[in-house]
């Protein structure tokens, strides 16, 4: 069973086929500008933040294209519109974040969800309350589990897989284990940190959750030939569950950390999964930067850059391969037996992500030869067809391209005809419902996957905000 469901229900607008959430307020819609209302009407939104608003306004005001002024408008803000639901619990901020179409909420997506508004937290403390809330939450979540990837806003619920093979504790939506599930917390923490200076949420749990990532990361080293963590499912979907009684093909311990599932959620092949362990490296030295300045703990800062400098060196040592048409490239995956596996997935941390996961320089000569073998059709999940060209991944199939990866070019180009195509492609490939979606089929952008996706909505937003402040002409 493939873990993500779609809600069914639809009401068709001017033409245009309407997600549940949105359906209740059909009526109200009206035509602006040629392009149909889709956005969640003012008043009936989970969240509204004046500076947001304030945000789109500009750009519209600014940006001529009237389509791509009617995404932003659309996009930018879909999870603070459908996904956000803020309370206070004991007097802190506490924030629930569904993924979309999905009611759980899975640590790497909340994070990736509100990242783009952390630039707005300082100009609007309702706004920096509710990431302060999201900080909050993962912090009860991993300390609930620590191998859980996503959660459900009622701690008693039982997921739907309790019977599997895998046992969950009460209140898990899903018990897969990847490392970036654990690093995009402390991403969050660290960047709220460094634009607010507010160290409330920092507090003995959250310093306790950073013990617990850093026990599963040395665990996950397995350094020992031990593996705590086993995973298995009754499924159709080999991508789905892990080989070998759980435990997925053997590794020979060279300092990398092992991650049983990519960002995908898919299974990997050899666990040592290269762009998030790259992503642990920085997560790490966040940490301790963070255990340290903030909570005092000289030992374990030290021990969280003990970690990371053992991991940064295992990468240069093995996780580099040279290809016969690229050169020097690397990995997806390796299992530090020799074996090494070369492609890319769209979902993130990827290797084409890395210089926006700052861990790594754009202009580093082995990251740009591994960015032209990702997007070329030696990648065996890039796509080219009629409508679009992108990278993909097995969880949702082959000629699915997915818009998030297209974005993600454009956020780590230092190419402006790049990045203008990038926006143009992503413009093109909506399928005329003025959202971006999970995937879409190389030729026609109006079978797509998962219409309602905040992470990919606001993902694209990130990027048109980013070019307008930095190069608006491409905007034209």
């Amino acid at each position: 069973m493939n873990r993500r469901k779609f809600i069914q229900n639809t009401a068709i607008v001017g033409g245009f086929t309407v997600l549940n959430p949105f359906e209740v307020f059909a009526t109200e819609r009206i035509l602006l500008n040629n392009f149909p209302e889709v956005r969640v009407p003012k008043g009936k939104r989970n969240f509204e933040s004046k500076f947001i608003e304030k945000a789109i306004n500009e750009f519209s005001k600014n940006v001529k294209d009237e389509e791509l002024a009617w995404l932003f408008n659309n996009c930018f803000p879909n999870t603070l519109d459908t996904t956000v639901t803020y309370s206070e619990i004991n007097g802190k901020p506490d924030t629930y974040v569904i993924t979309g179409d999905i009611d759980a909420m899975w640590l790497r997506d909340s994070s990736a969800q509100v990242w783009p508004y952390m630039q707005f937290a300082n100009k609007d403390k309702a706004l920096k309350n509710l990431i302060a809330g999201v900080i909050n939450r993962q912090v009860a979540y991993i300390l609930k589990d620590p191998y859980a990837n996503a959660f459900y806003n009622d701690p008693n619920h039982k997921g739907e897989w309790t019977t599997d093979h895998t046992k969950m504790l009460p209140g898990v939506h899903e018990r897969k284990y990847e490392i970036d599930s654990l690093c995009y917390p402390i991403r969050l923490a660290y960047n709220y940190w460094k634009v607010t200076g507010d160290t409330t949420p920092f507090d003995t749990d959250w310093l306790n959750s950073i013990k617990s990532t850093l026990k599963v990361f040395k665990d996950q080293q397995q350094k020992d030939g031990t593996n705590p963590y086993t995973f298995q499912r009754t499924t159709n979907k080999a991508s789905d569950t892990r080989s070998l009684h759980g435990y997925g093909y053997p590794v020979n311990p060279i300092g990398l950390i092992c991650s049983a599932f990519r960002p995908s959620d898919d299974a990997t092949v050899f666990s040592f999964l290269i762009p998030s362990n790259f992503f642990a490296v920085v997560s790490l030295k966040q940490a301790a930067i963070m255990v340290e300045e903030i909570k005092g703990d000289a030992i374990l800062a030290k021990e969280l850059l003990l970690l990371s400098e053992e991991v940064d060196n295992a990468l240069k040592k093995y996780a580099i391969v040279n290809h016969p048409k690229y050169g020097d490239i690397f990995a997806f995956e390796i299992d530090g037996f020799g074996n090494h596996l070369l492609m890319d997935d769209a979902n993130v941390p990827s290797l084409l992500s890395l210089p926006y996961l700052d861990a790594i320089d754009v202009n580093d000569p082995i990251y740009q030869n591994t960015r032209n073998f990702v997007w070329s059709l030696d990648n065996p999940f890039f796509f080219k067809g009629k409508a679009a060209e992108g990278i993909g991944g097995p969880h949702v199939g082959m000629d699915m391209i997915w818009p998030m990866a297209i974005t993600m070019k454009g956020l780590t180009s230092t190419k402006k005809s790049e990045i203008k195509e990038c926006i143009e492609l992503l413009k093109a490939t909506h399928g005329g419902k003025g959202f971006m979606h999970e995937s879409f089929h190389k030729d026609d952008p109006k079978n797509f996957s998962r219409p309602w996706f905040a992470w990919a909505n606001t993902l694209f937003g990130e990027l048109l905000w980013k070019v307008y402040q930095e190069s608006p002409e491409l905007l034209k």
